[in-house]
């Protein structure tokens, strides 16, 4: 039997085609990373012009702090809601476009648009359409007796953050819903309609357990979407505010480090934000991964 194995006559080319990459991660990723954890065990100074070992004070520090220990909660609450809102809203248009046949490609390019707004983009947008003076959403509220006003009622701001988030990453989660669909045999369905199983039965025992890649992958995509790309939207829309109601992890980081300028309060969150990263990726692919069906 013939190997497959690819071998290669200089051995030291196979580590000139990965030096590239590794040099990117590297740079970019493990680098950062390690100035993170050796800062978040330090105190510096607001101008850099002194910095002390204070081992793990900045994270007690961070455990004792009200403020702190609310953003888990809001973070919380922010991700479940964008995950579950995008995701749902994606896979029902999928749905919707994988029944039809000759306009499917129009309303694909449509949806798609969404993706490619910037999430600053995003954010005012959705900011204007719901201003409380000149929103045309709020407006409407108004209309119907609902006093609507982002900027003091932290209600409202969650709302409203978790709609722009969610509607930023309705095209992305399409997308793959819609390619997995359509590699779904045509045929499964019409031997369970044959069978006298109804749309919606079909749907929950055929299509829905065949998606559980597809949907596992948006789930992971959708939780890191919602913890660390989301900054941009938070900073266009609410900034954190009413009274921390919107303040997620990843931009707490952001304010008490560039804003405050505590760097090692800001790096420790960031090494916290990090292993909870990490460890919702282990218990995804440990435990919830056993229940897809490849």
């Amino acid at each position: 039997m013939q190997s497959k194995r690819t071998t290669f006559p200089n051995k030291v080319l196979p580590y000139l085609l990965v030096a590239p990459q590794l040099i990117i991660t590297f740079v970019f990723f493990l680098w950062p990373a390690a100035q993170a954890i050796k800062s978040s065990f330090e105190r510096e100074d607001p101008f850099g012009m002194r910095t002390s070992f204070v081992w793990f004070q900045n994270y007690q520090r961070l455990f004792a702090d009200p403020n702190y220990l609310n953003s888990f909660q809001v973070t919380l609450i922010f991700a479940v809601s964008v995950t579950a809102l995008s995701m749902g809203l994606s896979l029902l248009m999928a749905v919707a476009v994988n029944r039809l046949i000759r306009s499917g490609r129009v309303y694909t390019t449509l949806l798609v648009w969404p993706y490619a707004v910037a999430p600053v983009v995003a954010g005012i947008l959705w900011w204007f359409i719901f201003n409380p003076s000149i929103g045309i959403l709020a407006y409407a509220l108004r209309q119907m007796g609902i006093d609507w006003n982002h900027r003091v009622d932290g209600t409202d701001a969650m709302i409203l953050v978790v709609i722009a988030a969610a509607w930023k990453q309705i095209s992305y989660n399409f997308l793959f819903f819609v390619a997995g669909l359509q590699s779904i045999p045509q045929s499964l369905n019409e031997a369970a309609a044959i069978d006298g199983a109804g749309p919606f039965k079909r749907f929950w025992t055929i299509v829905f357990p065949l998606l559980s890649p597809t949907t596992f992958f948006l789930l992971i995509i959708n939780i890191n979407y919602a913890m660390f790309d989301t900054f941009g939207i938070i900073d266009a829309t609410t900034q954190g505010g009413p009274s921390q109601a919107t303040n997620i992890l990843v931009y707490k980081v952001y304010a008490d480090g560039f804003l405050g300028l505590n760097i090692g309060s800001s790096s420790a969150q960031s090494v916290i934000l990090m292993v909870i990263v990490l460890a919702l990726v282990f218990v995804q692919f440990r435990f919830v991964e056993r229940r897809v069906a490849y």
